[in-house]
């Protein structure tokens, strides 16, 4: 009888300290992917990562691709410019000005990534289609303040906040357009739901995703194969403590709802990371002018590359349509 109680307990001690074990790689898991996605400064293994990805031929082939065109814009656009976000963090931007220029385009690039990178191959059209350019840098990366990236919570304001220094820059005599592809295409959604100057006539959103909830949610299931409820009440709570908010408490879909500007949606069909679902979604809640623009074959933030003609046409014609209406 005591050999078997004993043998119990010993059983029962290897239980817990199993599922002690368990408990605490699962919290340094979480810990580890909070740092990944939101930390200014990434922990070494999205370096790692971003290696693996780059021995795959296709892959390689389009880093180096976006990093030739991030190099060209980066060899014509010196102005750089600054301002400070209503929070107080200081924001980064570079004003590439063209003579003459029909319309001014607001550019907010995505997640881990830089102005020039995701903004390199399409800036010949625009500059050619005489858009005077401002590339932001997004906060809690590259150059521009901030700990943290916020996946549109505070970005948006900061949208918000270049729309005022390029009225100042026109005189509110030229259209703005807000541009955001991953991550800044959720950042100008979101923005749309703000009280907007009337100076914006359309928004320009390449391959969003519908809220911080749902990409995380996403990612995690999908992408990395791991259970996403037993992390989901951490990823709160340091937004709830960070940003003053929930991760669920902010979507596009939320914003549009309410959004009176035209917007022009652009999604790759074969986007792995972003999946296009939820583009049809935002399309559907949007209930202000739009278009859609589904390249086959384009993975995620690739569509210009897939299809220039279609891209350009489709855009040539938002402009044509829009440039000389005033949102109500």
């Amino acid at each position: 009888m005591r050999s078997s109680k004993k043998t119990l307990l010993i059983t029962s001690g290897i239980a817990v300290a199993g599922m002690s074990v368990s408990l605490v790689t699962s919290h340094m898991i979480t810990a580890t992917l909070i740092k990944v996605a939101l930390h200014r400064n990434a922990p070494d293994v999205v370096g790692k990562m971003r290696n693996k990805l780059s021995r795959s031929p296709k892959t390689k082939e389009a880093m180096e691709l976006l990093q030739t065109c991030a190099e060209r814009l980066e060899d014509h656009v010196s102005e750089q410019v600054e301002i400070v976000s209503r929070d107080g963090e200081r924001l980064i931007g570079h004003w590439y000005p063209c003579p003459n220029a029909k319309r001014i385009l607001i550019a907010m690039h995505g997640w881990r990534s830089s102005w020039s990178k995701d903004f390199g191959g399409i800036s010949t059209f625009w500059h050619d289609r005489e858009c005077s350019v401002l590339y932001a840098e997004q906060r809690g990366q590259n150059n521009s303040g901030g700990d943290y990236m916020t996946f549109g919570l505070k970005e948006r304001y900061d949208c918000l906040d270049w729309v005022n220094w390029a009225i100042e820059q026109s005189k509110g005599e030229l259209p703005i357009y807000l541009c955001g592809i991953s991550m800044g295409a959720s950042t100008v959604l979101m923005a749309s739901g703000l009280p907007m100057p009337d100076a914006v006539h359309g928004i320009i959103a390449d391959c969003g995703f519908t809220s911080p909830h749902a990409i995380w949610r996403h990612v995690v299931k999908n992408n990395l194969h791991l259970t996403y409820r037993a992390r989901e009440k951490a990823i709160n709570a340091f937004y709830q403590k960070n940003f003053q908010a929930r991760i669920g408490e902010l979507s596009t879909v939320q914003a549009l709802e309410k959004n009176k500007i035209p917007v022009l949606f652009v999604h790759g069909a074969a986007d792995r990371f972003v999946p296009i679902e939820m583009t049809y979604q935002n399309y559907v809640a949007c209930h202000a002018p739009k278009r859609l623009l589904v390249v086959p074959d384009a993975r995620h933030g690739m569509s210009y590359f897939i299809d220039k003609e279609a891209y350009e046409r489709v855009t040539d014609d938002f402009w044509r349509d829009f440039d000389q209406i005033v949102p109500k």
